[in-house]
């Protein structure tokens, strides 16, 4: 741990003294622990677990397990085997933000970010004088770190001009543009900067955005959040979920480094300071549940292009099967119809085109007319936002499902690779 005036091994912002990005943490409220943290060093003691490591034959669950911040060169939260929990929260940055408040946000909340995924608070949860409030808000005191992720993003409107970073925006992006099938609400829908917390433990992606917002009072405050359960995609060697519609989610998708590589990492792009990072797509998307449940199970079956019990194609028998788009019923038909989501989504319709799909069931309890108001929190990675505009614009006007649904909330976020240890996420941008 530092005291004032000690180095705290974070590169500070150009124009931002070593002196004044601590005092300005410090003020702030930003503890011991983080400081620490950003300057490489290791605490004294670890946090005891408060539940024992689970695990079961099929998709083990271990609460003990960590992930590192620094140094992995991708941010974690992407590739990263999928936890069962997500809080995503958008922020908008204040009308007196400038470049150098920016920058110290963004190493705060990497230092932050690494304590948390340590299992660790970002400060004194219970200070020596009564009267001062909490640096750590301390729901997650005592707390395994339950798989930790945070991962970091910036929104299109962060190179308008304010802060002198349009000359270094990627020419692949831009804020996205109006897609088939959009009946988007204004207050879930943009943001200047992201923070999607993944954990095995709900509470403990919950402590990980609401400490991070309050680290960043001064210069952001929340836009927009959805809370997720029940991730709606798989990573290698998880069991397949099911989303909502009780289908299996997230059978063909990215999981090769080779795919990694294609389709989802920014290779030799237009700028240094992303190379190695990737787009990140957010949308809400509405289920209207009540009507879906009414639906014989062979049109639903017919709308995903799926067996709903097993999860294999239509045209199959087990669930990571081929699907057969070519095959052909005994009165000549497609078996698998044309329109189907899983068709107008397959790769080989697609020209080979991959994104990787990183979603989380949510629930908003009810809407005024006391009908189910959940459904979908859809996440994707891919190195071209293109790639994800041509699916949707495919799937918003032809997709059997959109009878079912509808996109209420949209945005996009450049996500830059992961800082080492003593610097912070998109430093390269500002330097």
């Amino acid at each position: 741990m530092t005291t004032p005036g000690e180095s705290t091994g974070i590169n500070e912002p150009k124009g931002v003294s070593r002196r004044g990005l601590l005092s300005g943490a410090l003020v702030a409220g930003l503890g011991g622990a983080v400081v620490g943290a950003a300057g490489g060093g290791t605490a004294a003691w670890t946090m005891a677990s408060s539940r024992a490591a689970t695990a079961d034959d099929v998709d083990g669950v271990d609460l003990d397990r960590s992930h590192p911040f620094y140094g992995t060169g991708r941010q974690g939260g992407i590739s990263t085997e999928p936890q069962r929990h997500t809080v995503f929260m958008t922020f908008r940055l204040a009308e007196a933000a400038s470049s150098t408040s920016v920058q110290t946000l963004l190493a705060r909340w990497s230092a932050a970010a690494a304590v948390m995924q340590d299992g660790r608070p970002v400060g004194t949860v219970q200070p020596e004088d009564d009267v001062a409030p909490p640096v750590d808000t301390g729901e997650a005191f005592g707390l395994s770190p339950a798989s930790l992720t945070v991962t970091i993003g910036l929104g299109p409107a962060l190179f308008d001009g304010r802060f002198g970073l349009a000359a270094h925006k990627p020419a692949a992006f831009t804020d996205l543009p109006t897609l088939n099938g959009d009946v988007l609400d204004p207050n879930f829908t943009g943001g200047e900067l992201s923070v999607q917390a993944c954990a095995d433990d709900p509470q403990v992606c919950y402590h990980a955005v609401r400490n991070l917002a309050r680290l960043g009072r001064s210069t952001v405050s929340p836009f927009w959040a959805v809370l997720g359960f029940g991730r709606a995609s798989a990573g290698t060697g998880q069991e397949t979920p099911r989303n909502l519609l009780g289908f299996k989610d997230g059978t063909r998708n990215v999981e090769t480094d080779e795919q990694y590589d294609e389709f989802v990492w920014i290779m030799n792009g237009d700028q240094p300071w992303m190379e190695g990072g990737t787009y990140q797509v957010v949308r809400k998307i509405r289920m209207l549940l009540e009507t879906w449940d009414t639906d014989r199970v062979g049109n639903q079956q017919q709308i995903i292009g799926r067996h709903k019990e097993e999860g294999s194609p239509l045209s199959g028998r087990r669930e990571k099967d081929t699907p057969d788009f070519a095959l052909k019923s005994a009165t000549g038909d497609p078996v698998i119809d044309p329109l189907s989501h899983v068709a107008l989504a397959a790769r080989e319709n697609n020209d080979g085109v991959m994104i990787k799909r990183r979603g989380y069931n949510y629930t908003d309890g009810l809407d005024p007319n006391g009908e189910l108001n959940a459904g979908l929190l859809f996440i994707s990675y891919q190195n071209d936002p293109q790639h994800f505009i041509r699916l949707q614009n495919r799937l918003g006007g032809h997709d059997l499902l959109n009878e079912y649904i509808r996109h209420v909330g949209s945005a996009i976020f450049a996500v830059p690779p992961a800082p080492e240890r003593g610097h912070y996420v998109a430093q390269g941008l500002f330097e």
